[in-house]
């Protein structure tokens, strides 16, 4: 008997601004720059990547392929996808280690 798996796609989890603001927060907490491209083409997927395209004034290939676990999107992208998807990206403090 063979099993067979069905590719997951984590952006048809993705349905509400909130989920998606969940989602983003902690791949950001993990500080991994392909995890955190990763993400982000992920939230812009759910949202519809066209979409996103369309509003940024970039190609759809080009963000699909920059923001990917492969991808090395530029400070720019990012923040023009974050914009679209009604993010904003903002600096904190890092809360201090016990010596």
């Amino acid at each position: 008997m063979t099993i067979t798996f069905s590719p997951f796609d984590p952006a048809e989890y993705l349905k509400s601004d909130e989920a998606i603001l969940a989602f983003l927060s902690e791949a950001f907490s993990s500080r991994d720059p392909q995890h955190i491209a990763d993400a982000i083409g992920i939230a812009a997927k759910a949202k519809g990547m066209s979409d996103i395209a369309r509003q940024t004034s970039l190609s759809r290939e080009s963000l699909y392929r920059s923001l990917s676990d492969k991808g090395n999107p530029t400070l720019q992208t990012v923040i023009a996808v974050l914009n679209t998807l009604g993010i904003d990206l903002t600096v904190c403090a890092q809360p201090s280690s016990a010596s």
